[in-house]
């Protein structure tokens, strides 16, 4: 009999299950249904990009290509210029831009492939924007003479963390940012952000062999600058840094096959590694063994660099030069950023300005021809920098930036007691500046939301409970709702999704859901045993690195609920306090309870001593008699320990035998034992003697008297 489907209704009532679970059970696949209204939007768009084309080969329009030429974003493309212009212009290609988080910010050097992208995204392209979260480990050596060094993976996860939120803020702004220029935001627009470990992880290296291995030639490899400069002038190449250049065209493959990426764009000196990647691509395409990857011979890959940025002079400046200008504002500041392109010279501003803004090249030279005119009013400066900015952080941080450096030149002009008007001085306009950069917006966005990257103690982490970590780190109005936060599975932590209370794989940025657990699971979520990462929504995210309570303590810093955290450890120090003080009392007792019986002993000791010391005795008694004072001894010791402890207050002397040989012992114990009868014999004569009786008088104190005054029958 056939087994009964799972996605029929069954005859017994009680029996459910729902359809995820019955998709996981019969092994077939979740499919999402195409509507009519998709296919027609999709071929909508197709007709629109055919027109497009149309005109662009009728002169009407300007080509893609061409746009990025007049900008000056295109260096070198690879092949002919007119395959890859009609290339881009007949189809809607896909293009990509890889950037390895070897450093914690992005800095302006890498704007310039990200502009020739933006501005392929705005004409209606497919970007994607990749993070290396796995060729990172490695590390391009492209360019370079010593290895990089290498990465500890808690250092590598937090550059990666802050590359990827920096890469998803630039693209929210970028859409603000060009709709002040006109390119509104369209259906057939896409554009993604992805992370290489997402395959390369899973890529077993026999299959990277047998797929690519044999397309790939040695000879040319070896012939390239970079491994004979390496080689020659450097530290030696090692086979990591060999065959970075096929892992990134395994990367560019695996886009092409499941993404249609077509284009690859990169800095000046990456020329090499994208002609590689576009062989290895065309040879994966050719000779893939799987009958299931469609062979794309139609559909040849491409690509182009960025020039090299520098300024009129040839200096060059970025992360390797030693002078890197950080997109992160808490590495380069708004107002440090916007200083920095209002320092631009007159003759870099013009290059600039078609460098890393969309305003219009006509503008652009009005702007620099105004600007000519006028030099010291630095209006070219001023623009480039507001866009910049407005760009990079958005609107409202341009804004505070060049309201600030107008304060600041204006505090050289005019006098700082009041403005032209006469009305306000400069800390009114100081007070008004700040309130409008102090805005309070109830959502977090990409542009105001807090610094990522904080310290927490270990203590918090590994024995608080969830609702408490998450106040602690500014996710949570309080403990309260952070436990509420955490009942609703609205926060995550970051972890495998797929698997039970694990850290995520290294190199990767996934999240998990938090959920109301046990304090001590908290912990298993640790990357490396000392970084934990929190979000709440989009953007709220925390980089909380974990370090040890004193750490904490000497660095001065605080968190929320540190304070009640203090009390009700105080509050528990006294307690365990005062059991510990109980626990030594009961132990005091049970020692002089031990010494009370001691002196017991003792006493019926001295009596035997005084009852047989008129006679005379052998060796061995006389060693008994030792081995009795010995015990003695050692009882004095022990009240000797007790009294250092401050438990006793009877003083005893040294041990008055270390060190005497066995003779003069005995001796010693002779003479000693005799003295200490002979006082024993006394007191117990002076305690055995009689009382004297009591005759009926007796000698008042004087302070108890009491007199009676001459002059008064009474007491006084």
């Amino acid at each position: 009999m056939a087994p009964y489907s799972l996605f029929r209704s069954a005859s017994r009532p009680d029996i459910y299950i729902c359809a995820g679970c019955a998709l996981k059970i019969s092994g077939r696949t979740a499919r999402r249904c195409i509507g009519t209204k998709y296919l027609a939007k999709v071929a909508d768009a197709e007709m629109r990009w055919q027109e497009q084309a149309l005109e662009i080969k009728q002169g009407k329009r300007k080509s893609m290509l061409t746009i990025l030429e007049e900008r000056g974003l295109v260096h070198a493309v690879t092949g002919t210029r007119d395959e890859v212009d009609r290339m881009m212009t007949e189809r809607r290609v896909g293009a990509y831009v890889g950037i390895d988080p070897t450093a914690s910010s992005l800095h302006v050097g890498h704007l310039l492939p990200l502009m020739s992208l933006f501005w392929m995204y705005v004409h209606g392209y497919h970007t994607i924007t990749l993070v290396g979260g796995a060729t990172s480990k490695i590390g391009d050596p492209t360019d370079r003479l010593t290895s990089r060094e290498s990465i500890h993976r808690k250092v590598r996860t937090q550059y990666m963390i802050n590359i990827h939120y920096q890469l998803k803020k630039l693209w929210v702004n970028l859409e603000a940012y060009a709709l002040k220029y006109g390119y509104r935001w369209e259906w057939a627009w896409k554009r993604g952000l992805v992370n290489n470990n997402a395959w390369m992880n899973k890529l077993p290296l026999m299959e990277v062999l047998q797929i690519l291995g044999p397309g790939v030639r040695i000879g040319p490899m070896l012939a390239k600058e970079t491994v004979k400069n390496k080689m020659q002038k450097g530290d030696g190449m090692s086979f990591a840094e060999f065959t970075y250049p096929l892992l990134q065209a395994w990367d560019w493959w695996h886009m092409y096959n499941t993404l249609g990426i077509r284009m690859q764009i990169g800095g000046s000196d990456q020329y090499g590694n994208i002609t590689a990647g576009m062989d290895a691509v065309k040879y994966i395409a050719e000779h893939h063994p799987s009958p299931a990857v469609p062979k794309k011979t139609s559909d040849p890959p491409f690509g182009f660099t960025v020039p090299l940025l520098t300024t009129s002079s040839g200096a060059k400046f970025g992360k390797s030069a030693g002078n890197a200008i950080w997109l992160d504002s808490e590495l380069t500041s708004t107002f440090d950023l916007y200083g920095y392109f209002l320092r631009t010279s007159d003759a870099d501003v013009g290059r600039y300005l078609k460098l890393f803004t969309f305003i219009p090249l006509e503008e652009i030279d009005k702007l620099v021809q105004e600007h000519m005119q006028s030099p010291s009013e630095r209006k070219a400066q001023h623009r480039l920098a507001r866009d910049f900015v407005e760009l990079v952080h958005g609107r409202e941080a341009a804004i505070n930036a060049e309201k600030q450096h107008q304060l600041v030149f204006q505090s050289r002009s005019t006098s700082p007691e009041k403005d032209e008007e006469g009305e306000k001085d400069e800390g009114d306009k100081a007070s008004d500046l700040s309130g409008a950069s102090a805005l309070k917006l109830e959502q977090v966005n990409v542009n105001n939301r807090p610094k990522a990257q904080m310290k927490l103690p270990r203590s918090l982490i590994e024995t608080k409970s969830i609702g408490k970590i998450l106040f602690a780190a500014g996710l949570a109005e309080s403990a309260s709702d952070g436990h509420r936060l955490a009942a609703k599975q609205a926060v995550y932590i970051g972890g495998a999704p797929t698997k039970h209370k694990m850290p995520m794989d290294d190199g990767a940025l996934s999240f998990a859901r938090i959920k109301l657990w046990k304090p001590e699971e908290t912990k298993t979520y640790l990357i490396d045993d000392n970084l934990l990462i929190l979000r709440r929504g989009k953007h709220n995210i925390r980089v909380i690195e974990v370090v040890d309570d004193e750490e904490y303590e000497k660095s001065g810093l605080e968190y929320p609920g540190k304070n009640h955290d203090d009390h009700v450890k105080k509050i528990h120090e006294k307690e365990a306090a005062k059991t510990q003080g109980q626990e030594q009392l009961e132990k005091a007792e049970e020692e002089d309870q031990e010494f009370e019986e001691m002196d017991s002993e003792m006493d019926e000791t001295d009596l035997e001593e005084s009852a047989w010391s008129n006679r005379q005795h052998t060796a061995t008694e006389w060693l008994d008699l030792e081995e009795r004072m010995e015990k003695k001894e050692q009882y004095k010791e022990r009240r000797r320990r007790l009294k250092e402890k401050g438990l006793g207050s009877e003083e005893f002397e040294e041990d008055p035998y270390e060190g005497v040989d066995p003779e003069t012992r005995v001796q010693m114990l002779q003479e000693n034992l005799k003295k200490e009868l002979k006082e024993r014999e006394q007191k117990l004569a002076e305690k055995n003697a009689p009382k004297p009786k009591f005759t009926g008088h007796y000698k008042i104190p004087k302070a108890h008297r009491i007199y009676k005054d001459k002059t008064s029958s009474g007491r006084s």
